[in-house]
């Protein structure tokens, strides 16, 4: 097992896990969150999960509440909410933090391994900027739903900018590539 793969997470439900627990599978890793412009995103990643997941593709979602209190509620709201509103199959986990001091490993891990997103977050960032919010900058994740693929040898091969969408080609390209290895 990787570094990477033997980090401990706890479920959304507070089982102990790791990223192990998913070894030999193509994992999406996103930081998601409720109350988010980008929340809708959820649909799209429970679509890619439905579609990939018999080919060895399973998303993690990790919620977080550091971009602007967006993810307030408690694990068991997070995990209501997820399931009334977008139907969610793919595995969660305990709300953690991704960027500052409190940093969980594994986004540690994760931003040490990718420190860049693979597209233009440029856009994005001016966006946050014109909002009066100051954007992170790299490594550290930039807000929620970025994402980070992970080979299924538990290595990170590539991260997407928040604004990357579930079914943006340059994504279902990367999934769809890892899958055939």
């Amino acid at each position: 097992m990787t570094a990477l793969q033997e980090i401990p997470v706890d479920t959304i439900t507070g089982e102990a896990a790791s990223l192990g627990d998913y070894a030999g599978n193509v994992l999406l890793v996103v930081n998601v969150a409720s109350k988010c412009g980008l929340t809708p995103q959820y649909e799209g990643l429970e679509a890619l999960y439905s579609q990939y997941k018999d080919q060895g593709l399973v998303v993690l979602g990790f919620p977080a509440n550091n971009f602007a209190g967006q993810e307030p509620g408690t694990d068991e709201e997070i995990a209501e909410f997820c399931s009334l509103n977008y139907s969610v199959d793919f595995p969660l986990f305990s709300k953690i933090s991704v960027v500052g001091d409190d940093q969980h490993p594994l986004y540690t891990e994760l931003t040490k391994a990718y420190p860049t997103a693979d597209n233009d977050k440029a856009a994005f960032r001016e966006s946050l900027s014109g909002h009066g919010i100051t954007p992170s900058e790299d490594p550290d994740v930039l807000w929620n739903f970025e994402k980070f693929l992970v080979s299924r040898d538990g290595e990170v091969v590539a991260r997407f900018a928040p604004a990357t969408t579930p079914d943006d080609p340059a994504l279902v390209g990367a999934i769809e590539s890892q899958l055939a290895d």
